[in-house]
């Protein structure tokens, strides 16, 4: 296979964070299509139910390795259920409508699944603590993902032959698992931190494997830039208004290293929207700041919403993702 995991972003570029509200796949994919042309993505719809969640959707992608849904939440068993079933043709309704509105397209085109950390910070092993209390379990986990990725990234360019895949990995526990904050079954301690250099390394295999561009998206504070740099990632995806002065130079490092950043700036549920060009001032302001070239703005970042929009009407969905594309063009057209 060949591979290609070097990314620039389209100049103006725009696209969503992966959740969509409702339950309509034919609908959410056209949106997702038409309202961020410049990257579209494949949607998530979690309010189907479990399997449709973006923990259940890549559960349902490993290889020999099957989880069900319990009262406490998602749990490894011996064989495939109904969850995992679910999950399974769930992606598939989803990749069916994503075919059906990209005939022809050729061009960047996102998919997203939940990276290794937040997977194991999620799933429970059978005796009900998290795989990530099981370094063995961790490293099977990763294995298996990483073979489930590579299949699901192969069907991606099949259905969608002129498309160039990124794979974006949803990492938001991550922060909380470098820094032991991750709690236990019975919520009266944490998990021990993994070691900087463990969670690095499985990143960077996973990405590797990809043979894809691939991007981390989290929307908690303290993203981990110069890591995920480290690991690979060609891009980075994060809420802008969660940086804080100690992630500015992290920032401006990823810029100048051609890291594709991808700044979260409009509201993931229902607020007002007026003056696009308004939800990017403080990406300008901070670009100017750190004494970044202007003229490189539009095509060193694209804008986003904060978050997945499955909290969001449908109408403030579409209107959300019209908006990051508005913003985005700003960008290119008044970089100052």
């Amino acid at each position: 296979m060949t591979t290609d995991t070097q990314f620039s972003l389209p100049e103006g570029a725009a696209t969503g964070i992966g959740s969509m509200p409702g339950g309509d796949a034919r609908e959410a994919a056209r949106v997702a299509v038409e309202a961020v042309a410049a990257l579209p993505f494949l949607p998530e719809l979690p309010a189907r139910g479990p399997g449709a969640d973006m923990i259940g959707r890549t559960l349902g992608m490993l290889v020999e390795l099957y989880a069900r849904v319990e009262p406490s939440g998602w749990r490894f068993g011996d064989r495939p259920g109904r969850d995992t079933k679910r999950a399974v043709s769930w992606l598939g309704e989803d990749l069916d409508a994503l075919e059906e509105f990209t005939q022809g397209y050729e061009g960047p085109l996102k998919v997203q699944a939940v990276g290794p950390w937040t997977l194991a910070a999620a799933v429970e092993l059978r005796g009900g603590e998290a795989a990530l209390s099981d370094p063995g379990a961790c490293r099977d986990l990763a294995a298996s993902l990483t073979e489930g990725l590579t299949a699901h990234l192969a069907d991606i360019r099949r259905r969608v032959p002129g498309a160039r895949p990124v794979l974006q990995l949803d990492e938001p526990s991550l922060t909380a698992v470098l820094q032991g904050r991750i709690r236990s079954a019975s919520g009266y301690r944490t998990h021990r931190a993994v070691d900087r250099g463990v969670v690095e390394g499985a990143l960077r295999d996973v990405m590797a494997a990809a043979g894809v561009p691939v991007t981390v998206h989290s929307c908690a504070p303290e993203v981990p830039f110069a890591l995920l740099r480290r690991a690979g990632a060609a891009g980075i995806s994060f809420d802008f208004d969660l940086l804080t002065e100690r992630d500015w130079d992290a920032f401006g490092e990823a810029a100048e290293a051609g890291t594709a950043l991808f700044a979260g700036v409009v509201p993931g549920t229902d607020a007002p929207l007026s003056d696009p060009a308004g939800s990017v001032s403080g990406v300008r302001a901070l670009w100017r700041r750190l004494g970044l070239a202007p003229g490189a703005l539009g095509s060193a970042v694209a804008v986003t919403p904060s978050c997945g929009l499955a909290g969001a009407s449908p109408a403030y969905a579409r209107a959300a993702l019209v908006h990051c594309a508005k913003a985005a063009r700003s960008l290119v057209d008044n970089p100052e």
